[in-house]
């Protein structure tokens, strides 16, 4: 098969305080983790059905009241339309249209993008909420000085999109033993035997991190920067995955997510294509490599000779491991992971995290409505579950430096 171009999207970005447009090309990973495109105020367009007899489906007509520009969109595109209201992103607004359509067109995003960019109907929201508040305070030099030293992060982007060989190659070179029943057996063995491992460790952890030398949470942060590799691991699991349901991993490679947090990434969109069975093992087997080490490093940890180093080294590993586990499969933690792409795609409900936030803010204020049904049910659900979640994992790791530190 021919290897498709790299997909990148060029964008006009226009700031709410700017008259003037700015091209930005951004890639195609990156711009569906962070990129959230919204329509431009109501009052600047206008959409009308245009009905024909030979058509099947109707298309719309929008026009841009400002500049008289006018615009054909098919209904697809008027479903995308109306998914951009500046708090959903890309991702959500594929998995949007896959869960509507049943399948998934890699052309139709960035080509609608394309179009309503010239017909200037498009802005783009700050990325994170560092840059809205960034954005907010631009006036002040140090904020601009912020802002430059991000953006630079940002494009900074090593990746290949010539990787389906490879990955092919190394599925066929063992990478398929992970997805055989022995596999999983092994999976569910090693985290019995890490389960029972970390028991015993955890009755006195100052003596399990002892072998730090008196510079446990020091030690903690180095395990911090050596468990880094697990999470290239981490992708390289999710494009086996993808080449174990004959789909095509388009992109691999290494950037700073939001501007300053470092990560490998794996473009597996292509999944998109298979069964919805699939996008969950995809998505799950990834998780799953923090599970075996982390079971690996308690193990290691329990045998190993009480108060050494390389006690302290596995067991903060362990515990660094199985915590990116939780992060990544947990869906109540207001983080859009594997965990909480799995939920969407079960429920149905591509832009839970959105809604959810959105009601909630809105009772706070006065402007939401009472709790009645299902949808408002599983919004209040989802708030209230995250909320506490998080607290009790910041209340965890307190715990855990206190006690390595008395």
């Amino acid at each position: 098969m021919q290897r498709p171009a790299p997909a990148k999207f060029e964008l006009l970005v226009r700031r709410d305080d700017e008259e003037d447009f700015e091209l930005r090309q951004v890639a195609s990973v990156t711009g569906y983790l962070s990129s959230r495109p919204r329509r431009v105020d109501p009052e600047s367009y206008e959409i009308s059905e245009l009905r024909s007899r030979l058509a099947v489906a109707p298309g719309f007509i929008l026009k841009n009241k400002t500049t008289d520009r006018f615009l054909l969109l098919s209904a697809q595109e008027r479903f995308l339309w109306d998914q951009m209201d500046g708090a959903t992103s890309l991702q959500e607004i594929a998995t949007a249209y896959v869960l509507t359509y049943g399948e998934f067109d890699f052309e139709i995003i960035p080509s609608l993008l394309r179009k309503l960019q010239r017909g200037q109907l498009l802005t783009f929201e700050p990325r994170s909420r560092l840059r809205q508040a960034l954005a907010r305070n631009r006036g002040r030099a140090v904020v601009r000085a912020i802002e430059l030293a991000l953006t630079s992060l940002e494009r900074i982007r090593i990746s290949s999109h010539n990787v389906q060989s490879f990955f092919q190659a190394l599925y066929r070179y063992g990478g398929f033993l992970l997805f055989t029943p022995i596999a999983a057996i092994v999976c569910a063995v090693l985290a019995v035997l890490g389960a029972a491992a970390a028991l015993v460790l955890f009755r006195d952890v100052h003596d399990m991190l002892e072998g730090f030398g008196g510079h446990a949470l020091r030690g903690i942060l180095t395990v911090k920067l050596v468990f880094f590799a697990s999470v290239a691991l981490h992708q390289f699991v999710h494009g086996l995955a993808c080449m174990h349901y004959r789909r095509r991993v388009r992109e691999f490679g290494f950037t700073f997510l939001h501007g300053f947090v470092p990560t490998f990434y794996i473009d597996v969109t292509d999944i998109f294509m298979a069964s919805r069975r699939a996008r969950v093992v995809t998505a799950v087997t990834g998780a799953l490599v923090h599970l075996a080490l982390g079971s690996v490093a308690f193990i290691v940890a329990a045998k190993a000779p009480t108060g050494s180093f390389t006690q302290a080294f596995a067991a903060a590993s362990g515990i660094i491991q199985w915590q990116a586990l939780v992060v990544a499969l947990y869906p109540f933690c207001f983080i859009e992971m594997d965990g909480y792409h799995v939920l969407v795609d079960v429920l149905g409900v591509p832009t839970l995290k959105n809604d959810a936030i959105a009601y909630v803010k809105g009772l706070l204020t006065g402007a939401g409505r009472i709790p009645q049904g299902r949808e408002e049910l599983l919004w209040l659900g989802y708030v209230v579950l995250s909320t506490l979640s998080v607290a009790a994992f910041i209340a965890f790791n307190v715990w855990i430096i206190f006690s390595a530190t008395h």
